[in-house]
C-alpha cells in the first residue's frame, strides 16, 4: 500500500532537544540577535517533507497514558447477577441537569437479547482498579450484516472521551484496550494486517479491517487506537475462530480464538451509525477523519 503524495518521508527523524542543551546563536552584522534555531529547524523539517505532528511525536508512556481513561467496561446483569460483559469506549461528555451525561460506544451484539428487566452499567476508572460502575441507558444499538455497534448514556464525572483519529494503513501500529472474559483491563499491540479500500459488496469474501492483536470473549466493542498517537481508529467487532473437539468426537466441541485475525469497525461505519442513530452531534470531527485516507 502506497501512502498519499502529500506525505514525505524524513530519512533522519529530527529530535526536540531539551532546554538545556546547547543551542547555537546566529549573530547578524552590527551585532543583532537573531531568533535560536528553533524557528530554522521548523523551515528545514516542513521543506523536508516531516510533518511538525511527527517532529513532536508523544513517547509510548504518553499515548497509554492518553487512551486508558476513555477505557470502560461493560456489565448487565440479571436479578442482580452478572450474565454478560463487554468492552467500550467514551466518545463525548455533555452537560445535563444532573451533571454530565458520557456516551459510551461498545457492540450491538453486547446489548442485544436482554430484556426489559435487565440492567447495563458501565465501570468508569478500570485502569486504577476496580472502577465505578454507574447505570447506563441504551441510546441506540444495531446487531446487522454490516453493523454491528451500539451507544450508551451514563451520567458520570470521570468521562474522559477518546479523540477520532484517522483511518490506518497497512502495518500500521495498533494499540488494543479490552476485557476480555469480563476480568482485569488488558492492553494488547500488534498492526494493521488488512484494510478495506474498494469496500465490494460480499462480505463473506472482501477484505475487512483486520489487526493481529489476540482479544477474546469480552474484547467486543474495546477500543483500537493508533499506536503513535493514541486516538481511536475503530472498535472490536470479533475474532476469528477455529472449532475444537474432543477426542475425535464431533459432538463436544469449543470454539477458540484464532490469534491474529481479530475484525475492526472501522471509523466510516461508527460516524455513519451515529448518524443513523440521530447523533449527529457525537460526529464532531469524525466525518472528516472517516474520509482522511480514502
Amino acid at each position: 500500500m502506497v501512502r498519499g503524495a502529500g506525505e514525505g518521508k524524513c530519512k533522519k527523524p529530527l529530535r526536540a532537544r531539551s532546554a538545556s542543551s546547547s543551542i547555537p546563536v546566529l549573530v547578524a552584522k552590527g551585532g543583532r540577535r537573531v531568533r535560536r534555531l528553533a524557528i530554522s529547524v521548523m523551515i528545514i523539517a516542513a521543506s523536508s517533507g516531516c510533518t511538525i505532528g511527527r517532529f513532536w511525536e508523544p513517547s509510548r508512556e504518553q499515548v497509554v497514558e492518553r487512551i486508558l481513561p476513555s477505557s470502560v467496561q461493560i456489565v448487565m446483569e440479571r436479578n442482580g447477577d452478572r450474565f454478560r460483559s463487554g468492552s467500550g469506549v467514551a466518545i463525548a461528555a455533555r452537560p445535563s441537569a444532573q451533571g454530565s451525561d458520557c456516551f459510551v460506544l461498545t457492540s450491538g451484539h453486547t446489548l442485544s437479547r436482554r430484556s426489559g428487566q435487565d440492567q447495563i452499567f458501565v465501570l468508569f476508572g478500570r485502569h486504577r482498579g476496580a472502577g465505578r460502575k454507574t447505570p447506563a441507558t441504551v441510546v441506540a444499538y444495531r446487531e446487522t450484516e454490516d453493523l454491528d455497534l451500539g451507544l450508551l448514556r451514563a451520567q458520570s464525572d470521570e468521562c474522559f472521551p477518546a479523540r477520532f483519529g484517522r483511518p490506518p494503513w497497512l502495518g500500521d501500529p495498533i494499540l488494543v484496550v479490552a476485557y476480555p472474559w469480563g476480568r482485569n483491563m488488558t492492553l494488547v499491540g500488534g498492526i494493521v494486517s488488512q484494510i478495506n479500500v474498494d469496500q465490494p459488496g460480499d462480505r463473506d469474501t472482501a477484505p475487512r479491517f483486520i489487526v493481529d492483536a489476540s482479544v477474546s470473549y469480552g474484547s467486543s466493542g474495546g477500543g483500537v487506537y493508533d499506536g503513535r498517537t493514541g486516538r481511536l481508529v475503530g472498535l472490536v467487532e470479533g475474532y476469528r475462530t477455529a472449532r475444537v473437539s474432543f477426542q475425535g468426537d464431533a459432538s463436544y466441541y469449543i470454539d477458540v480464538p484464532l490469534p491474529g485475525e481479530s475484525y475492526v469497525v472501522p471509523l466510516a461505519d461508527i460516524r455513519r451509525f451515529l448518524i443513523e442513530a440521530d447523533q449527529k452531534d457525537l460526529v464532531g470531527d469524525l466525518g472528516a477523519a472517516a474520509k482522511a485516507r480514502q
